[in-house]
């Protein structure tokens, strides 16, 4: 399952297009999600399969996308993956990745050079790569117009000062010298702390533990809500499971903590909960309170542009 695709959505006055690179069979559960347990993928494999988890490999299904926000007249973009052609000889799966972003919005109608705000959730190789380009031996920003939004604590971190993540990525001085470091050079990086309002739509907000920088964006236009977690979660396993983290979060309990508060508003406030990596349908699923915990609501549908959000009633609900 390696197509690429591209879907629509209309959240209030905001565009929303899902651009997906690739998908398909990726790691064994416990290299990610180590901390969840067979049960709850076997409990629910009727809607976990095939889109989340592939049971005779038991390896988790994902996939590596950009979510390109048409807001207030301007085009933002929400992580740029893994790039093309990189070294990455600590990171196998990546190592001379073959992506094609700039390929892919293209399909969807987006050029490099409309592209407003480029905005990476957090440093980590996967989000990140798309940032640059090389041309004559140099890399360059990709988009050479935008304003390229990064956590400071980020930056810190994996950067120069925090001695490239001090080894929590296995390429962490490649990844940030080819695919952050020319934008701080072309004078188009912006570090931000906190919160930072892109517009009357967007806005970002600061959600520490998976990397010190891990922030998620918040939607709000007209009745819609929506909020992009970025690695926060990387299966739907673990909004039934929230103290259940990734393998490559840096401070588990921050991170648990983060999860949590989002999760809970997410639910209160019927955001529609849009992960970097979900697979399958279209990538975004409403949260519901239930059995002292979280469940899933409706999967969002994929939809023509123009057209509002819409649940897809048809999904089947997963057990607590």
């Amino acid at each position: 399952m390696t197509n690429e695709s591209v879907h629509h959505l209309v959240l209030g006055d905001v565009e929303v297009i899902r651009v997906v690179e690739w998908q398909g069979p990726f790691v064994p559960v416990p290299d990610l999600v180590a901390e969840t347990v067979g049960e709850v993928w076997r409990d629910n494999e009727d809607w976990l399969a095939p889109d989340h988890w592939e049971p005779e490999t038991d390896r988790l299904v994902l996939a590596l996308q950009t979510w390109v926000l048409r807001s207030a007249g301007r085009t933002v973009l929400v992580d740029t993956g893994v790039g093309k052609g990189r070294e990455r000889p600590g990171s196998p799966p990546f190592h001379h990745w073959r992506g094609d972003l700039l390929g892919c919005l293209a399909k969807a109608g987006v050029r490099a050079q409309d592209v407003d705000v480029v905005v990476n959730t957090h440093l980590h190789i996967d989000h990140v790569g798309g940032n640059t380009v090389e041309a004559d031996g140099e890399w360059t920003p990709a988009f050479p117009r935008a304003q390229y939004l990064i956590p400071a604590a980020d930056d810190a971190h994996f950067g120069p000062e925090g001695g490239y993540g001090n080894g929590s990525q296995a390429d962490g001085r490649l990844i940030y010298e080819d695919s952050v470091a020319p934008v701080h050079r072309a004078g188009q990086a912006v570090r931000w702390d906190g919160h930072h309002r892109i517009d009357e739509h967007l806005t970002l907000e600061s959600a520490p533990g998976h990397t010190p920088g891990s922030s998620v964006l918040r939607l709000a236009s007209g009745g819609d809500r929506a909020v992009f977690v970025g690695d926060l979660l990387h299966s739907p396993v673990q909004i039934l499971r929230p103290c259940c983290n990734s393998n490559a979060c840096l401070d588990s309990e921050r991170a648990a903590a983060s999860r949590l508060r989002v999760l809970q508003r997410a639910a209160d406030q019927r955001e529609l909960l849009v992960p970097a990596h979900f697979s399958g349908g279209a990538g975004a699923v409403e949260v519901r309170r239930g059995g002292g915990g979280f469940t899933l609501g409706p999967w969002a549908s994929s939809l023509l542009v123009g057209q509002s959000r819409g649940p897809d009633g048809d999904h089947p609900y997963p057990t607590s």
